[in-house]
């Protein structure tokens, strides 16, 4: 293979744990709620809500504190307390300044590609101040020529990239664990995909097995793979 000239990391996820403290957060949910109404009708309800408000607020946690708060005010008729939602409002604040911690062999993995030369780039979706706060948490920046922070990661998206980067898609590699965001959209475009599955996906990440048929793409299961295979 032709030696890349952009290497891109997704980051939650891939560089550091993310869904778990999302997770975390709407078990917490689930508990105050209970009183109100059964586990899978909250959970289908907030499923419900996140989709449509993603589409007015995109990703991340304050989308998804908002997401929580209107859940809570329908499911309760309104009856939901002003103790509940600050007690909402506080879950969705730990999502904005959790300790950031590298996933095992990121720091390693990023410091040899930089030793090799190669041009490294943070490629991810969400919140602007949220995920420059977590990539400056993460202790990760200095490793990274680039950062791009996008609303969406989808075929238009990489396009864009990769015109504004003077690339053709056979000199860009994109690594990260979601098969959605990370690998379809760039191997639909003839460029270079490294599949790193983490332990959870979030629902809205998850993609139909018949979508990946006839899709060219590696998997690696460790970031250590990973320097193999762009070795």
């Amino acid at each position: 293979m032709p030696t890349p000239q952009l290497i891109a990391f997704d980051a939650d996820d891939t560089l550091w744990p993310n869904q778990p403290h999302f997770d975390h957060v709407e078990a917490q949910f689930l508990h105050i709620l209970a009183p109100h109404a059964d586990t899978a009708h909250i959970n289908a309800r907030l499923y419900d809500v996140q989709r449509q408000n993603m589409q007015l607020f995109g990703y991340g946690a304050k989308s998804f504190m908002l997401s929580m708060i209107e859940t809570a005010i329908e499911l309760t008729g309104g009856q939901v307390r002003g103790h509940e939602i600050q007690q909402f409002i506080d879950l969705g604040k730990r999502l904005l300044d959790y300790p950031i911690e590298p996933l095992p062999g990121v720091p390693g993995t990023l410091q040899a590609l930089k030793a090799r030369g190669h041009t490294l780039m943070v490629l991810t979706k969400g919140d602007l101040f949220d995920q420059e706060s977590k990539l400056a948490r993460s202790g990760l920046g200095d490793f990274f020529d680039h950062v791009e922070i996008v609303s969406e990661k989808n075929e238009a998206t990489y396009q864009r990239l990769l015109a504004r980067y003077a690339l053709p898609p056979a000199a860009f590699v994109m690594i990260g664990n979601s098969l959605k965001s990370d690998i379809l959209p760039v191997a639909r475009l003839g460029a270079r995909a490294i599949h790193v599955p983490y332990h959870v996906t979030w629902a809205f990440e998850e993609v139909p097995a018949e979508q990946l048929l006839g899709v060219e793409f590696e998997t690696a299961e460790t970031m250590e793979e990973v320097r193999r295979l762009l070795s």
